[in-house]
Formats: C-alpha cells, structure tokens, sequence
C-alpha cells in the first residue's frame, strides 16, 4: 500500500486506504486488508498532488461518457479529438476503458508501443497535435483479456494521470467505459481538484438507451462534474441512395440482388435520384429520442448524428471522418457538434483559433 495505492487483492468497491472508512465499511468486510487499513495514518494521497502537476498544462478536461455499451462513445471520442486537432489544436485522447480499449484501432495505431524517457511514459502520436495513451498499446497479444478488478484499474487510472507527459495541452478528451462504475468514481476524483470542463453523453435514440443516460446524468450531478451535453448518436440511417444493395426477396427468405438493374434503371429514367440521400429510422424513436430526455432532465442537447456506414468504415480504417468528402451525412453532423461545443464553452479557443 505504498503512497496510499489500493492493493491489487482489495475487495472490489475498497474505499482506499487513505479514506476514513478504510478497514470499516461495508466493502472491506473480508478483506486481507483490513486491519492494517483501519488501524494506518491517513493523510492526503500524495499521487493527487503529481497528478495536479502534470494537468498544469492541460487547459481543457472533456469526459465522454455512455450509459449504455455500443452507443458509439469510442467513435464519439476519436473524432472529437480528430476535429479538435484540425483546427490546430494540441490534443490528448486518453482511453480509460481498461477492458475494452478501443481507441488504438480507431486512431490506426494498433501494434504501438508506448516508449519512456526521462519525463515520463510518452503518448503514441497520431499527428505531432495528436497524442493517445490507452491500455492497448500495452497488451502483448491484443486477443488477451483484461480480467482486473476495480482497485487493479484505477491504480493504472492513476498512473496514466501522474506518469504520462503530454505537455502544453489545449484539450484532453478522456474516453471512459460505459456505465458508472469505479473507473468513473476514480477519474473524477484524481481530476476533480485540477478542474474539470465536463461530459459529454453519448446515446443512441431508443428508450432502453436513454434509461441508462438517465443513470449517467444522475451520476454527473452527484458527483459535480458539468455536463456539456448529449449527443444522439445513430439517428436514422442516413446514406446516398446509389450505396444501397437491392433484393428481391423470396417467400423462403432467399433473395435475388438486383442492385444493377436498378441503378441503370435511375441512370436512365431519373438521375437525379443518384444524388438523393436516403434515410431510415433503425431505433425506435418514437418517444422523442434524447432532444426529449434532456428537455426533462435540464441537460443540454448537443445534436444528432446519423448511422453513416462511411463513418463507421472511417472507424474501423483509424481515419478522421473530415479528411476526405466520403462521411457525407456523418461528418456535417460532427463538425455542427463541435462548433457547438465550441461556441458554448471554449469561445475563448476560437479567438485564439482565428
């Protein structure tokens, strides 16, 4: 338990040696722990203070949370960060998503190695604007699974904060695990005293999403950390209608692509047709998707963002939706967010910007 670090065989919810409750509540009931916990001085946990030191240079702290996995957070995080760094700021992408981390895959940095000097671990760069830290750069096999409990991942939390040197800092963007768990509980303890802007929640339109969001925002509040907004992510099916296949379906469920035909066939008769955007509600929206829910909750609603298969063809590649013209419905969705969060937030950035 040296400098106050949870030991890797604590109980799952430990309070942390260093709390008042430490060796008395509830969760340390069992624990090898818990007589030396109960009966060690207490003090401040002298890592807080290293990690205030290295978020000196850190001008900005955005968390990007879900309630609920498979929302698209990740792919959320990674081109908020692309964007930030398009407009020439220098920027940090941290992936705290201890037993899912897919950032590395998203930046197309799969197969890196994070690399030590003198100031610390440094981050695996994407562009020289462009920095990441995240646990996949440092599995031997990326196929091996992350069984750790809590304390195990919020002392590599901990470590990312006080060990990493990003230096001069306009935005870190950290992209967390979905749900509220101890890894949400953790980042915003070590970060609370450096300050914090906010979240920014993903969803998907559906109730059985927006439940969980309710949770995440509760969570927000209770532990006062600002919520910059929602984003509704995956709203409707959006994409140019010649990328469609068409099938012609047999009653025993066999089909006949007729995609060919088709597309001669507008070629022909109306054009103009190839240029339309075709669009399809994949999640029930009907109770009015998360414009509604943050309506009621008092929460701002950054914007909606269509199923875009060219964005999620970006995602899987490790590229930015914004570098070429082929995210046609996805990429103006985004960059609208951005400009939001810009102009609501970090207007003083835009003066600098221009």
């Amino acid at each position: 338990m040296e400098n106050g670090e949870i030991p890797e065989n604590a109980n799952e919810h430990c309070p942390g040696p260093q709390s008042e409750s430490a060796g008395k509540s509830d969760a340390c009931q069992g624990c090898p722990n818990q007589e030396v916990c109960a009966t060690a001085p207490k003090g401040p946990d002298p890592d807080l203070v290293a990690i205030a030191e290295r978020m000196a240079t850190v001008k900005h702290k955005i968390l990007v949370l879900s309630g609920k996995g498979g929302v698209g957070k990740s792919t959320f995080s990674a081109q908020l960060s692309f964007a930030l760094a398009a407009k020439d700021f220098q920027v940090g992408l941290l992936d705290i998503d201890i037993c899912g981390p897919s950032i590395p895959k998203m930046l197309g940095l799969e197969g890196q190695d994070i690399h030590q000097s003198n100031l610390g671990w440094s981050p695996v760069y994407v562009e020289s604007n462009l920095g990441v830290m995240s646990i996949g750069f440092m599995l031997p096999n990326p196929d091996e699974a992350v069984i750790w409990r809590g304390p195990r991942k919020n002392g590599l939390i901990k470590q990312f904060l006080k060990d990493v040197y990003w230096g001069e800092l306009d935005f870190l963007v950290v992209d967390a695990p979905p749900g509220t768990s101890d890894e949400h509980i953790s980042i915003v303890q070590f970060l609370q005293a450096t300050g914090i802007d906010g979240a920014i929640i993903v969803t998907t339109p559906q109730q059985v999403s927006l439940i969980d969001v309710r949770k995440e925002v509760s969570f927000c509040k209770k532990v006062g950390v600002p919520i910059l907004g929602v984003v509704e992510n995956m709203s409707g099916l959006c994409q140019p209608l010649k990328d469609f296949r068409f099938l012609k379906m047999t009653e025993n469920g066999e089909h006949t692509d007729l995609t060919e035909k088709v597309i001669e066939f507008m070629r022909e008769k109306a054009p103009e047709m190839l240029d339309l955007i075709a669009a399809s509600e994949v999640f029930d929206s009907s109770g009015g998707g998360a414009a509604k829910m943050c309506t009621e909750m008092g929460v701002p609603f950054l914007g909606k963002v269509p199923l875009d298969p060219q964005l999620c063809k970006a995602a899987e590649e490790g590229k930015s939706c914004f570098a070429e013209q082929k995210c046609r419905t996805s990429a103006p969705a985004l960059k609208n967010i951005v400009e939001k969060l810009m102009m609501n937030y970090w207007h003083e950035e835009m003066s600098v910007e221009q």
